[in-house]
């Protein structure tokens, strides 16, 4: 007997790295949608690229509601760690994919994590962790944040624009940024002022669900 394929989540919030989905977890699933899942990619790309693939091969995935998120490296002189990316667009060499809902998106983020600072602007992607110079050259290019597996997410789950009827979006919590590198001493510090604020967003990912599913004027 042909094996029938699982519905897509309603919801699906994509992460790469284990500390990021316990974080996301530890915060508490209070008001989410019923059908929300939370996906663990693995590092990079293409991790991402195969891992939101399969998640949306079900019945419904063109409908699913898709959110990137996860720790970042900012870009701009004046960021700290924990500090929120809200992506107005995802970068990578294939292209450029445009967020939905972000003013909506950054109301609800201040509204959950109150104090923390939301910066909103271009999310490029990498394959490889990004230091130094090079940092400089990816702001050059006016993006204000990068990391590893956003762009491939967003950029798989909309691949097939003829038939997506989905939202998609990408918010990213600063672990280190111009002042703060990795390399730094006070690593340990901004990783866990990362941590909390990640743990703290569910709520505002759960208000620009339902938001999405409002009728458009």
């Amino acid at each position: 007997m042909e094996r029938r394929a699982e519905p897509a989540a309603s919801l699906l919030v994509a992460c790469a790295l284990r500390i990021e989905r316990a974080a996301l977890r530890s915060g508490g699933e209070r008001g989410a949608p019923d059908g929300y899942a939370v996906l663990r990619t693995g590092m990079g790309p293409r991790a991402a690229d195969l891992a939101v693939a399969r998640a949306l091969a079900g019945p419904g995935g063109d409908r699913t509601a898709v959110l990137a998120t996860g720790f970042c490296a900012g870009l701009v002189p004046g960021m700290n760690p924990g500090d929120l990316i809200v992506a107005e667009e995802t970068r990578d060499p294939r292209g450029t994919v445009t967020c939905d809902g972000t003013a909506l998106l950054a109301e609800a983020l201040a509204r959950a994590v109150p104090g923390a600072a939301v910066h909103l602007g271009a999310l490029t992607g990498s394959d490889h962790v990004v230091r130094g110079q090079e940092r400089a050259q990816l702001r050059a290019t006016g993006a204000i944040a990068v990391d590893m597996e956003s762009a491939a997410t967003l950029w798989t789950a909309t691949r097939d624009t003829r038939h997506r009827r989905g939202p998609v979006a990408a918010v990213r919590v600063i672990v280190d940024a111009p002042e703060h590198e990795l390399v730094r001493i006070g690593t340990v510090r901004g990783g866990i002022s990362a941590f909390r604020v990640l743990r703290a967003v569910l709520p505002a990912f759960f208000d620009w669900h339902r938001s999405s599913l409002l009728p458009r004027r």
